[in-house]
């Protein structure tokens, strides 16, 4: 049976999208960079993916056609940027199944998107001796917000924890949960093991006491098919330079009747409605959150990033990185004294690891002399590092271009660690 040849990297056979990283690879030039004298293999997209022309161009030709500043202006270039920002918030919306274009919020990228709601609906809603409920898996940045936040208000944390595979441990999580929690906030994807959370599971528990749902979508939103309705979270972080995007720019999604009621995170222009010696009124949503000048040419470039990964569609990146780790954690087993941290039964393109007598650092340097670029450090995840006993790990983290080749690249590095320290 022949196949048909679908939008680039894709082929259809049985009827299930199968996406080829080989022709994937070709759109992205980074990837033909030598590094150290050899092949560049890039196994660390969880920190930043990497950019395909597409996106690459598209930054290119807004500072070359179209640069001016939004909503502030009638003249061409200012209507141009305009449009053009606001048809990248309508991008986010569908990609994400938001309710209302309102509803998508632009910051610079989840940690501003986690902080906002730690400030905005902390101060109109969290108040002494209530109730945060976070997780052991946390990155920092679904962590420190929510401290600072507790020590401001006088509120307490509550931390589920986190089972030997990697998976939180529910029952902890529902017996957590009462009267007094405002706000659940936990990762939809772990940053440092690659554990998927149940986050329908987490919303349901949630919303029967009355607490808010935040979910940290920094590693998931580039990786599956993220659908805020379904999930019935009423906030969703996530950042664009970890899904082909350029950095600075991020979104946080959220409920209207949230956003309402929560002030400004910040003040400044194209965030009001009049000013006056005497006060201010606000504009609606989403310039509310909006203050400033935003990184246009960022949010601009963001709106091809995903439509790069629709054509891809995100069933067959999903399917993509399933198998590749399938096959590096078979691999890995190969190197003598590894071990894998974080065997969760769903997870997504991420593999944790550590080898006996060798620091992650050094790890990580060995193979950064091979070419082979991962990971080695705590993750911005130092309370998962404990729970599991260890300082660091290394990681390996997978995309849309990774390929069969390059896990074997980064196994043979691992062979030449193991001969170096014995």
């Amino acid at each position: 049976m022949s196949s048909i040849v679908a939008p680039t990297g894709i082929t259809m056979g049985t009827g299930v999208p199968r996406l080829d990283p080989h022709a994937v690879r070709a759109d992205f030039p980074i990837l033909g960079v030598s590094a150290r004298g050899k092949r560049l293999v890039y196994l660390d997209s969880a920190a930043t993916s990497q950019k395909p022309r597409v996106v690459i161009d598209a930054l290119c030709d807004y500072y070359s056609t179209s640069n001016g500043n939004i909503h502030r202006a009638v003249h061409y270039l200012s209507e141009r940027a305009t449009t053009l920002y606001d048809a990248s918030r309508e991008t986010v919306r569908r990609f994400i199944n938001a309710p209302h274009v309102h509803e998508v919020v632009f910051t610079r990228g989840t940690t501003e998107s986690i902080n906002l709601v730690a400030t905005s609906f902390g101060q109109a809603f969290v108040r002494a001796g209530d109730e945060i409920v976070v997780s052991q898996l946390e990155h920092h940045s679904n962590l420190v917000p929510w401290q600072l936040l507790a020590d401001r208000a006088g509120a307490v944390l509550r931390f589920v924890p986190v089972q030997d595979t990697g998976e939180l441990d529910m029952d902890a999580y529902r017996r957590l949960l009462s009267p007094r929690t405002r706000l659940v906030a936990l990762g939809h994807v772990s940053n440092a093991l690659g554990t998927i959370n149940p986050a329908r599971e987490i919303s349901d528990a949630a919303h029967e006491v009355g607490a808010a749902v935040l979910l940290d979508g920094a590693q998931a939103a580039p990786h599956m098919e993220v659908d805020v309705q379904s999930l019935d979270c009423d906030f969703y972080a996530f950042s664009g330079h970890k899904m082909l995007g350029p950095t600075g720019v991020g979104v946080l999604y959220g409920r209207t009747s949230w956003l309402d009621r929560m002030p400004p995170y910040q003040g400044g222009g194209d965030m009001i409605d009049t000013v006056s010696e005497q006060g201010t009124t606000f504009a609606p949503l989403p310039s509310k959150f909006e203050a400033g000048t935003p990184d246009i040419a960022a949010v601009v470039a963001f709106a091809p990033a995903i439509g790069y990964l629709q054509r891809l569609g995100m069933e067959a990146v999903a399917s993509h990185e399933r198998d590749i780790l399938a096959y590096a954690t078979e691999r890995l087993a190969e190197v003598r004294g590894t071990r894998v941290i974080g065997t969760a039964r769903h997870k997504a393109g991420v593999l944790s690891f550590t080898m006996e007598g060798v620091h992650p650092h050094d790890i990580g340097t060995i193979l950064d002399g091979e070419g082979v670029a991962v990971r080695a450090g705590h993750h911005c995840a130092q309370p998962l590092m404990r729970r599991f006993g260890v300082p660091s790990t290394a990681r390996a983290s997978f995309y849309v271009y990774t390929t069969r080749e390059d896990v074997d690249a980064m196994i043979d590095a691992l062979h030449v660690v193991r001969r170096v320290f014995g």
